[in-house]
């Protein structure tokens, strides 16, 4: 990403810090007071979404545990600490990212711990079914960026203010180094699991990834964590997450996901594969060059890609560096 972005981008913090009121100020002042800390996710083994934050808690003293159904899909090294609800250590605060079966059983268990939503993943804009169990506790919500917030606010139907953070994955944005001709190609998951849903569209985005190979483009694969390996394993599967991998290409092309604005703040150009059956909030569209329904179209519109413009990135991306400081001393309200 060059400075310039960065600089427009970094900029944004005291503008976009609430969603309606507060500063920069404010928050960077608390303490964090709750030390011990549950969460619970919408994809209840999903560990990657709680990872990034585990740098800064130690810094903080903040001890997050993430609440798993069992132990089952638990991978050995993971250095995410887990636990099931009967082994859960005392803690101060339930953080939950979102309203679906396993963080509202979570907030149902914990009836006497104080709740805060905070979306570390991309939701729909449309009221969760079991929000309404548990929105009345909820003593704050945050969101990585003004449109997240947006989507947030009416996944758990209120109209309350939400406070805009950043993302903790872009504290560490990597320096853009493209090397010709690279294509990185962010996948979805193909099928649901245990953990959570997957996304349509990944016939469509291998076609594309088959013609651009063709046309002589390199590609490199963001795998989704959990995303089928082995329906990928033709390309070079990149061995870091995407957005680190997201600097090496000179466009990306993918199903649009929590990562594309990202990518696009890094000073990646993207495209989206939508599949028709694909149902994305518009701010993850918004942040594509274009998007193609016909793998046909793949070649053209990468040699073409471009950067969104500035607006679009602050109101998709958010403010960045010092996230997940920002993000851990909400939780001190």
């Amino acid at each position: 990403m060059d400075s310039s972005r960065r600089a427009v981008l970094g900029g944004a913090v005291a503008a976009f810090l609430t969603l309606g009121s507060g500063t920069a100020a404010a928050t960077t002042a608390k303490t964090t007071r709750h030390k011990r800390v549950l969460i619970a996710t919408n994809e209840p083994w999903g560990t990657y979404h709680v990872k990034p934050l585990l740098t800064e808690a130690a810094r903080l003293g903040v001890h997050i545990t993430q609440l798993v159904p069992d132990y089952s899909q638990v991978k050995p090294g993971d250095p995410v600490p887990v636990t099931a609800l009967a082994d859960a250590p005392r803690a101060d605060l339930l953080v939950v990212n979102g309203a679906e079966a396993w963080p509202a059983d979570c907030a149902r268990h914990f009836r006497r711990l104080p709740v805060i939503a905070s979306s570390l993943a991309y939701l729909q804009p449309v009221e969760a079914p079991r929000a309404k169990e548990f929105r009345h506790r909820l003593r704050l919500l945050t969101a990585s960026s003004p449109a997240e917030a947006r989507s947030f606010r009416k996944y758990f139907g209120t109209q309350r203010n939400i406070r805009v953070v950043g993302s903790p994955q872009t504290d560490n944005l990597p320096t853009r180094a493209p090397e010709k001709d690279r294509v990185l190609v962010i996948t979805s998951v193909t099928r649901p699991d245990g953990t959570g849903n997957s996304a349509p569209g990944t016939e469509l985005l291998l076609a594309a990834a088959g013609n651009l190979a063709a046309a002589g483009k390199r590609i490199l694969v963001g795998l989704h964590p959990r995303e089928n390996r082995e329906l990928w394993e033709r390309y070079e599967i990149s061995d870091v997450p995407t957005l680190q991998a997201s600097a090496r290409a000179e466009a990306a092309i993918g199903i649009p996901g929590t990562v594309f604005p990202f990518v696009a703040a890094v000073g990646t150009p993207l495209v989206g594969c939508t599949d028709p059956k694909l149902t994305v909030p518009g701010y993850l569209r918004a942040v594509c060059s274009s998007t193609i329904d016909d793998a046909a179209l793949a070649v053209s519109a990468v040699d073409h890609a471009h950067l969104p413009d500035e607006a679009v990135l602050e109101d998709s991306v958010g403010p960045i560096g010092g996230s997940a400081r920002r993000l851990l001393r909400s939780w001190a309200c």
